[in-house]
């Protein structure tokens, strides 16, 4: 998790912010877009 949180940090993105989100998306989300959810993708706050 801490990998996860340095890599948004490092990529612009807020931490807490992106873990707040993944946590609120990622259980109705479908599998193929995950992605989307990861700290390096473009805007993820705004997906």
């Amino acid at each position: 998790v801490m990998g996860l949180l340095e890599t948004a940090r490092l990529n612009g993105v807020e931490p807490y912010g992106w873990l707040k989100l993944v946590l609120e998306r990622l259980p109705s989300l479908p599998e193929e877009r995950l992605h989307e959810l990861l700290p390096f993708a473009k805007n993820p706050l705004n997906n």
